[in-house]
């Protein structure tokens, strides 16, 4: 039986824009090097707002504040069945630093399919393309 992980992805905007976050080598061959929003596993305890903070001070030393929820999805890889949270979120600081990423992109909504993201976040890609922000 497969382990099923509750994990969430701030969609941060800014400008009209979208954050991505490009991963680097992953023991799972399907996210590794591709594109992802940032974000993480839910800790025991956590509200997935409260992970969301953490994971993005954590892998990015970046504060947000973390609005409503825009989208779940489950997706079932080889070796993990993760359901993924989405939030709509904006910026407490200009700046942040990549800890755990190897690139990131800021993207209009009708750019996001210009890159390879983990196959997770397709479905929600799918749905943001046609908003406006």
């Amino acid at each position: 039986m497969k382990k099923t992980l509750q994990v969430v992805g701030a969609i941060i905007v800014k400008d009209g824009r979208i954050l991505a976050v490009k991963r680097g080598e992953n023991k799972n061959k399907a996210v590794a090097f591709k594109y992802e929003f940032p974000g993480g596993k839910i800790e025991q305890g956590e509200t997935p707002q409260q992970a969301l903070k953490r994971e993005l001070l954590e892998e990015m030393n970046y504060d947000i504040e973390v609005g409503e929820e825009f989208m779940s999805v489950s997706y079932e890889y080889d070796d993990v069945i993760v359901n993924l949270h989405t939030y709509l979120c904006r910026p407490l600081s200009d700046s942040y630093t990549l800890n755990e990423h190897i690139d990131d992109k800021w993207l209009l909504p009708k750019e996001l399919m210009s890159i390879e993201w983990a196959p997770a976040d397709y479905d929600i890609i799918a749905t943001l393309g046609d908003t406006v922000f």
